[in-house]
């Protein structure tokens, strides 16, 4: 038995003037008929065929012929998509016409099959023209899906963007500044201001495993836990200590977070820190001079529990700029497959020291974006700047 290869019923609408041809193709096509394959609907002319497509939505394609009285098969095709303009046409023709059938090519005919008609031949060419229709509908179902997809990734990007900082400390102490730059639709990398006691504040920033909505749906908990974290810890070596135990209770999909977490202290211009398998923070001078300052190798949070996450202090001096950031940085490429690279971070604020946090932020992701041209980045750029003011 013949069927079709999605196993449905297609309703094929034939457009011919011959009185003769109905009987004789339902005839000749009536294994098809009687097993489910096909179904035939017949119209005399043009005319009679568009008023069939406008009423019909479930035809599936046209069989016409050219030659026929109140409207021709080569007027037909041009009203076509007017109707529906999803159907394909098979043009009939009379043996050696090339010239009407280049015609109806051009006018959007799919196929053709000429006179007198071989039925094997008009069935091999129905059904590639069924197939070329499954498919269209399928890549414009799959192009529907994706742009509902697309909708909601941009929420999804609007909703991650509404949860990080936005507006930041600027006062005579110290000055903030944060801001991503998403690979994708959606980052893993966040940033975090967090309100300490003491006037004390808390800096944060990560880069979860993995791109996409995975990696911030992980994301997303990271911050969360550590935002509670930060409130009860005493100091940050202890918050990412919470924080890596309880990201390791469920972690089903052996995810990871590479964070730093530090502690400023505005009386003191001290900054307390500690290093969970992220890049250290880079401290910029008045002068434009620069100093990394030592790692305190901590693993990547949700790797190993029970890890003891140690800390460091640096006093900042006035004027000094502590530049925390992403690989999505320093890893940038560029069309000669070269990275950014630490040095050229460095050398970024060598002639010109920045003048306040923002400036500095904003001087990261140029620096970046410059850097790369129009290579597609792979990683997220984030950074989060911090200056304590002269």
């Amino acid at each position: 038995m013949t069927t079709t290869e999605s196993g449905q019923k297609h309703k094929i609408l034939v457009v011919d003037d011959e009185p003769d041809l109905e009987p004789l193709m339902l005839q000749r096509m009536r294994r098809y008929i009687r097993t489910g394959v096909y179904e035939f609907v017949f119209a005399r002319n043009g005319v009679e065929a568009l008023e069939a497509l406008d009423m019909d939505e479930s035809i599936d394609m046209v069989l016409s012929d050219i030659n026929m009285p109140k409207m021709d098969g080569l007027t037909l095709l041009e009203r076509i998509p007017d109707v529906a303009p999803d159907i394909r046409a098979v043009i009939i023709s009379a043996y050696g016409d090339m010239k009407n059938i280049r015609i109806a090519m051009n006018r959007g005919a799919f196929d053709f099959v000429t006179k007198p008609v071989d039925f094997d031949d008009l069935k091999f060419t129905i059904d590639r023209t069924l197939q070329h229709i499954r498919e269209w509908r399928e890549a414009l179902s799959a192009r529907d899906k994706l742009v509902v997809l697309q909708n909601e990734l941009n929420v999804a990007s609007m909703m991650q963007q509404s949860i990080l900082p936005n507006k930041f400390a600027r006062n005579n102490d110290y000055k903030l500044f944060g801001t991503m730059q998403p690979a994708r639709n959606v980052g893993g990398d966040f940033f975090d201001v967090v309100g300490l006691s003491d006037g004390k504040v808390g800096l944060a920033i990560a880069d979860v495993s993995g791109k996409g909505v995975p990696a911030a749906l992980f994301m997303m908990s990271s911050r969360t836990l550590l935002k509670g974290a930060a409130m009860r810890a005493d100091g940050p070596g202890e918050a990412l200590s919470e924080v890596n135990d309880v990201l390791n209770e469920d972690n089903d999909a052996c995810m990871f977070v590479t964070m730093i977490y530090a502690v400023y202290d505005p009386e003191t211009g001290e900054l307390t820190y500690a290093d969970g398998g992220h890049d250290p923070p880079l401290v910029v001078h008045a002068d434009g001079s620069t100093t990394q300052l030592p790692v305190t190798e901590g693993l990547a949070l949700g790797v190993l529990p029970g890890f003891d996450y140690h800390q460091h202090s640096h006093r900042l001096e006035p004027g000094d700029t502590v530049v925390l950031y992403t690989d999505g940085v320093t890893e940038a490429i560029n069309s000669e497959e070269e990275q950014l690279g630490l040095h050229r971070l460095r050398e970024a604020f060598e002639q010109n020291p920045p003048q306040d946090a923002e400036d500095a932020g904003h001087r990261v992701i140029d620096l970046v974006n410059d850097f790369a041209g129009d290579v597609p980045q792979f990683d997220d750029t984030t950074c989060l700047v911090l200056r304590r003011e002269a």
